[in-house]
């Protein structure tokens, strides 16, 4: 399922998921705020809440924390966001002529210390690197998840896929629910998303929800590099460690491959 979102307007949230869905649910809230200068967005809610810096210069505030995150370019740039449990209120206050938020949220009743993740603490990795005649090269940002996140209900992180490059891949699948946002440079760009059998094509600002254990590989056109923040979320008493690969294609990452498989 492909969800449209056309960038209209500012200082507002636009919520694109919704955690309590009664179709194809995701338990997960996924939204983008989007901030004037000035502006100042103000939140408390009893869920887990991350407000992920997409583009611009803004102040955040929760408990003592207070922190001016900056970003210009989420193509070249680590991410840094806010993460706050349940009890926490937030006070974001835009720096920049324009400022966007990507905004997570989900049920969740572990306590735990407001936080602030630096680009310099995401863990990223070149996947797919000296296999596959490098034809699914791409960058993988992991912002957090169960390794310094242990009481969070989510995984978040961010892809980078150059133009005609695949990422996702190989095919994998996993039992717990995702969300993938989509941004392109240039911003007329476009890719496409398999959901198991069915292929969408997918262009700036599309969401998708990956349900069902459904396997997803991705690819982006040539011409056009291809961004998307991922989102999991953990089941109960079954959280997200590691994707299941499709076994008949685990061969494609062996770093002796190349176009043709070997015997």
């Amino acid at each position: 399922m492909v969800i449209r979102y056309e960038n209209c307007s500012t200082d507002r949230y636009y919520q694109i998921v919704g955690s309590d869905e009664k179709i194809d649910p995701t338990f997960m809230d996924f939204g983008l705020l989007d901030l004037n200068h000035g502006s100042i967005y103000e939140n408390v809610e009893k869920k887990e809440r991350v407000f992920l810096l997409l583009s611009g210069s803004a102040v955040f505030e929760a408990g003592d924390l207070n922190a001016t995150l900056t970003r210009e370019s989420f193509i070249k740039e680590n991410p840094s966001c806010l993460h706050v449990d349940l009890h926490q209120a937030v006070k974001i206050t835009s720096q920049s002529p324009y400022t966007e938020i990507a905004v997570i949220k989900t049920y969740n009743d572990k306590c735990f210390k407001p936080v602030i993740f630096s680009p310099e603490q995401c863990r990223t990795e070149e996947r797919g690197k000296g296999t596959m005649s490098e034809t699914a090269t791409r960058m993988v940002r992991t912002v957090f998840d169960k390794s310094n996140a242990p009481l969070s209900n989510l995984v978040v992180g961010e892809v980078v896929t150059p133009p005609g490059k695949w990422s996702s891949y190989p095919p994998h699948f996993h039992a717990q629910p995702e969300i993938y946002h989509y941004r392109f440079m240039p911003e007329n760009g476009f890719g496409y998303a398999g959901l198991a059998d069915k292929v969408f094509k997918i262009y700036n600002n599309d969401t998708i929800k990956i349900l069902d254990s459904r396997s997803h590989p991705q690819v982006a056109a040539p011409g056009y590099v291809m961004f998307y923040i991922w989102i999991i979320r953990h089941l109960d008493s079954n959280p997200y460690i590691q994707p299941v690969f499709e076994p008949e294609h685990i061969w494609v990452m062996d770093k002796v491959t190349t176009n043709n498989k070997e015997d």
